[in-house]
């Protein structure tokens, strides 16, 4: 997957905003079932939000992003306050529910 640019990013932000977290961080942090629950996720929604409950600091939340998008193969879409938002685009092309701009769209 090619990296995405900064108005897709702004365009799946938009998507994201009614979505609510569907994969929680606990105390366990960066663990095999994190992993396993986020890539569920992702291949089922594409667009998933992940809410931090026991990582509160800025560089324990931002090591096990970096952790999570190597270990699922996402990318890091936006983050507000302790929730992040991951997107990953589907494998098979039939079952993609989002298909990105290809370019800025101008209001």
């Amino acid at each position: 997957m090619e990296a995405i640019k900064g108005f897709q990013k702004r365009f799946l932000r938009g998507l994201a905003h009614a979505l609510k977290p569907v994969v929680f961080v606990g105390q366990k942090g960066f663990s095999p079932t994190l992993v396993k629950a986020l890539d569920e996720a992702l291949d089922q929604h594409e667009l998933v939000k992940v809410k931090f409950v026991e990582f509160k600091e800025k560089e324990k939340k931002a090591a096990l992003i970096q952790q999570l998008e190597k270990a699922v193969e996402c990318e890091l879409v936006g983050l507000i306050g302790h929730t992040a938002t991951f997107y990953r685009q589907q494998a098979d092309p039939d079952k993609r529910k989002i298909v990105l701009p290809s370019r800025a769209i101008k209001t």
